[in-house]
């Protein structure tokens, strides 16, 4: 039998496309799988909840600037290099397939120290610095767009495949009806607007539906999730119609596929996971991205990429606030027109089923045993 790892983390977008990729290999091939990730934060329990071995590594933060920070996080790197290496060494893996985030670049130094063979996938439009360095001891890269190849050395691109970013397999065909049962609004016929603020959350994203609440539940049933970390930002409207219309919750986890699929709008974040899941769901998206300076700006590259193809609104700076936002909502609901062809839009970008695609490549290309993978 085959053994397959799969490495990286430190979010769940980071997690939930090897997750969608782990989905789409059972039944494909013959193999156990084990999953490498960070020692701290949420890896372990979204790992093993989806029945995936885990092996938790020290890691520390890959930074281009200077930090005192950078001489505690050298070491954790070091560190998780040493406990990736003695991982590998001792489950001789046929494969090592990396999602990314700062957790993933020791085992897949280690991989390639001991001979395994390595694919790194990149989801956002640039590739991140983790991609990068990882890029440089890989066999294959998968990237989700043409646009991302070209962003690679000329000496890597022969490596470069374009995969599209893998969708966990239940949002492609999400139950609206299950979705406003979970919800309890089975018996409303109101558009719901579900706000995701990715699997931690985001601040400002909470801010803005808490002082626009009013004027967003004006039309619709406002479903929030706010982040684990950040559930004290949950509202606690006492006017009509916010008291009976906005429903929050910290995380939502197995039902999310059910909730997007019952969701008229989106307005989240635009993290790599977020945005192709509700592509996957064919979703018009309003988005909010975390601007360059608090992040590397990928998030407002994912956001102008899905505004460019007609899929989604973007809001950045000063539009960043609750009422150009309530607004947007506001024009969107009153337009079925113009809404209809955001969805068709956003469904088309979310074709394809590249979670598939990687699975096939990924058993083609490294002669994996076919069978059901444990």
């Amino acid at each position: 039998m085959d053994r397959i790892v799969f490495t990286g983390g430190g979010t769940g977008g980071h997690i939930f496309p090897g997750l969608a990729v782990i989905d789409e290999l059972r039944g494909r091939v013959d193999a156990d799988i084990v999953w490498i990730g960070s020692s701290r934060g949420i890896d372990r329990s979204l790992v093993e909840g989806h029945g995936v071995k885990f092996f938790g590594v020290s890691s520390g933060k890959l930074r281009r600037y200077f930090d005192w920070k950078n001489f505690a996080d050298a070491f954790r790197v070091f560190l998780g290099f040493a406990e990736a290496f003695f991982i590998l060494l001792r489950l001789r893996p046929r494969l090592v397939f990396s999602k990314g985030g700062f957790v993933s670049v020791p085992p897949c130094v280690a991989a390639r120290i001991l001979g395994i063979p390595l694919v790194t996938h990149e989801c956002d439009l640039s590739p991140g610095l983790a991609t990068r360095i990882n890029a440089r001891f890989a066999d294959e890269i998968f990237v989700t767009c043409e646009e991302t190849a070209q962003m690679f050395p000329k000496k890597y691109r022969p490596k470069v495949t374009v995969t599209g970013n893998p969708v966990r397999p239940a949002f492609y065909s999400g139950d609206a009806e299950r979705g406003r049962a979970f919800l309890e609004c089975a018996k409303s016929d109101l558009p719901i607007v579900l706000v995701l603020g990715g699997s931690l959350g985001a601040r400002q994203v909470n801010a803005i539906v808490a002082e626009g609440i009013d004027s967003l539940c004006a039309s619709c049933v406002v479903v929030h999730q706010t982040g684990a970390q950040n559930e004290d930002q949950a509202i606690r409207p006492v006017g009509e119609p916010a008291r009976t219309r906005y429903k929050p919750y910290a995380f939502i986890r197995g039902e999310m596929a059910d909730v997007l699929a019952a969701a008229t709008i989106v307005i989240a974040r635009s993290g790599a996971n977020t945005v192709w899941e509700c592509a996957a769901a064919g979703k018009p998206m309003i988005l909010i991205p975390l601007e360059k300076g608090s992040s590397r700006g990928d998030q407002v590259e994912n956001a102008r990429y899905f505004e460019r193809a007609g899929a989604a609104m973007v809001f950045v700076g000063a539009d960043a606030s609750a009422k150009p936002i309530s607004d947007a909502v506001a024009r969107l609901l009153s337009d079925d027109e113009a809404r209809s062809a955001m969805a068709a839009r956003s469904a088309t970008l979310g074709s394809g089923r590249p979670a598939a695609k990687i699975a096939d490549l990924l058993a083609a290309k490294f002669s994996l045993s076919s069978g059901r993978i444990g």
